[in-house]
């Protein structure tokens, strides 16, 4: 498995547990609060609709007693009048048109008037209508005033060919009926059911038994006309339904029923327009709930995430630890192997050393001084014996890595140690095609400090550089001195190292390095011997510009030998 699928598979599973924390999260955090707000607003909605429906009762059933009063007014009215003067009298023209001025100067709100034999026939009429001499005897209502003694018609159309309905009133006189009619005036009466009507969408009429429209509604009907609500909806008290009209808008209906139940009152009303106001604090309600929401699912999914992303970058270097660990493991058993091997090749190296001695003790004697390729001899025995002690110094390193041993102070020249470690890393700069830049001063002192520590020290620092350049750059190595320290630059324009990780540089398997291209251990270890040797490093770092480890190093003046 490579390592991008490996990478995939885990960014897979990170992304999995963000989207079950932020759904659970979500469900724990909204759902009783949306839960709670359905039912605020079930029950808000549930007594402001209450609310609305006894507000148009009481309408309804107002103007229904105030339209019953009118109705026995105008009965009264006719009926005093016909107690007051004679049936004989009111054939008279000249009386029924006084009693008429009468009514009306009172407020009758009649529009004409007439008397009626008990044949139908118009004996008298005061009115704007030539009705005198016309029989009434087919006329419906007609029957139910000689048989009630007192009735009030549905609206009709009669010889006016205008809708209308009269209030009548039976008397009988010397063995003989007359009926005393008059018509209320429409225009008046009509304008009394409509004082019921409230809003924009507020409505008033009357519809009789038969489901005809006896008043002009305001919408969708003309007087007259079927209605599209039956009687047998309302019951015998005021009612109120709930229902959609032919334009699909749901209203409510109030019903009261007038006249001896032959008429019913209808008062509607869109609740919504009664609930404007209310609308207006739901709509606040569904706003602040709905920014609420936002609120918690934007925080929700940014605290998950973040806290996501942290536990992912806390398992990566859980991970990256466990590497080193591994690693540090590894170079702990090869430190063992070393320090075995080290310990076989100082035998031989002891073995070659003691021959060159006795081999050098040889050529002292006088046979071999005669010899032709004596100096020859010479020069290879001490370079055998240079090439040993170099050897047996290798190894004193390599044990040195194996297990802490203390400085070993001897004179150094640090010109020598720092131009020998740049030699040995240069064939690797230029392979990089990297440019090593020296300034180093000619004047610096001899110091007290352990040469081989301080040429790891460097050959890490310049190697770090060059690895941090990768390709086609540069790295500069500086040293100078002043009253009590050598400084020693090592600067490279390879990448920045952020402000935030320049603190951690030196901290044990830390690394700025890829994943498998570095221990983090070699910034520790210039650490650690720098620190042992009495000397400090730091570092500096500037976005596009260069990274700079400068290493302080005291100045140690050698004891006179």
């Amino acid at each position: 498995m490579t390592s991008s699928s490996i990478s995939a598979k885990t960014d897979a599973v990170y992304n999995t547990l963000q989207r079950r924390m932020i759904f659970i999260m979500l469900l724990v955090s909204i759902l009783p609060m949306l839960v709670l707000l359905m039912a605020m607003y079930y029950h808000f909605t549930r007594v402001y609709q209450d609310k609305i429906e006894e507000q148009i009762a009481y309408r309804a059933n107002a103007h229904a007693e105030a339209m019953e009063q009118f109705l026995k007014e105008r009965s009264l009215i006719l009926g005093a009048m016909a107690d007051i003067y004679s049936l004989q009298e009111m054939t008279g023209e000249d009386t029924l048109a006084k009693i008429f001025d009468i009514i009306n100067r009172r407020g009758g709100g009649f529009a004409d008037i007439g008397i009626v034999d008990e044949s139908g026939q118009i004996l008298s009429y005061i009115g704007n209508y030539e009705l005198k001499g016309l029989n009434l005897i087919k006329q419906s209502w007609f029957a139910k005033a000689l048989r009630h003694g007192e009735y009030v018609s549905d609206v009709f159309m009669g010889y006016r060919q205008i809708p209308h309905f009269v209030v009548a009133i039976r008397r009988h006189e010397n063995g003989k009926n007359r009926i005393l009619m008059a018509t209320v005036d429409p225009d008046m009466f009509g304008r009394f059911v409509r004082s019921a009507q409230v809003g924009k969408t507020g409505d008033a009429y009357i519809i009789n038994s038969e489901n005809i429209f006896q008043t002009r509604p305001r919408f969708d009907g003309e007087i007259l006309s079927e209605s599209d609500l039956y009687p047998t909806l309302f019951g015998g008290r005021t009612t109120v339904i709930e229902r959609k009209n032919r334009h699909g808008n749901t209203l409510l209906y109030a019903g009261t029923q007038l006249k001896d139940h032959d008429w019913i009152l209808v008062v509607s009303q869109n609740p919504a327009e009664e609930m404007g106001g209310a609308l207006g604090i739901r709509n606040l309600w569904f706003g602040i709930a709905f920014s609420v929401f936002i609120g918690i699912i934007f925080i929700t999914i940014f605290a998950i995430r973040i806290s996501v992303h942290r536990l992912k970058v806390s398992d990566v270097k859980m991970n990256e630890l466990n590497a080193r660990l591994v690693q540090a493991d590894k170079l702990g058993a090869l430190g063992k192997m070393a320090a075995g091997v080290a310990h076989e090749i100082n035998n031989p190296l002891a073995v070659i050393l003691q021959m060159t001695g006795w081999m050098r003790d040889l050529l002292e004697e006088e046979e071999f001084k005669g010899s032709a390729n004596f100096e020859e001899y010479r020069a290879s025995l001490r370079k055998i014996e240079r090439h040993v002690e170099r050897s047996r110094k290798i190894v004193h390193d390599l044990l040195g890595y194996t297990r802490k041993m203390e400085p070993r102070p001897e004179d150094v020249d640090l010109n020598k140690i720092l131009n020998q470690t740049i030699s040995l890393l240069k064939n690797y700069a230029l392979s990089n095609n990297i440019e090593i830049q020296t300034e180093i001063s000619s004047d610096l002192p001899i110091i007290s400090s352990d040469s081989a520590q301080l040429q790891q020290i460097f050959l890490n620092l310049i190697s770090n550089a060059i690895d941090a350049v990768g390709k086609n750059g540069m790295v500069q190595v500086a040293a100078s001195c002043s009253d009590d320290y050598i400084h020693i630059q090592v600067k490279d324009n390879g990448p920045y190292i952020p402000e935030d990780q320049q603190g951690n540089v030196f901290d044990p398997f830390f690394t700025v390095k890829e994943s498998g291209r570095g221990s983090g251990l070699g910034l520790w270890v210039i650490y650690d011997t720098v620190r042992k040797i009495g000397g400090a490093v730091n570092v500096e770092s500037h976005v596009g510009q260069y990274t700079a480890f400068t290493v302080n190093i005291p100045i140690i003046i050698p004891e006179k030998k």
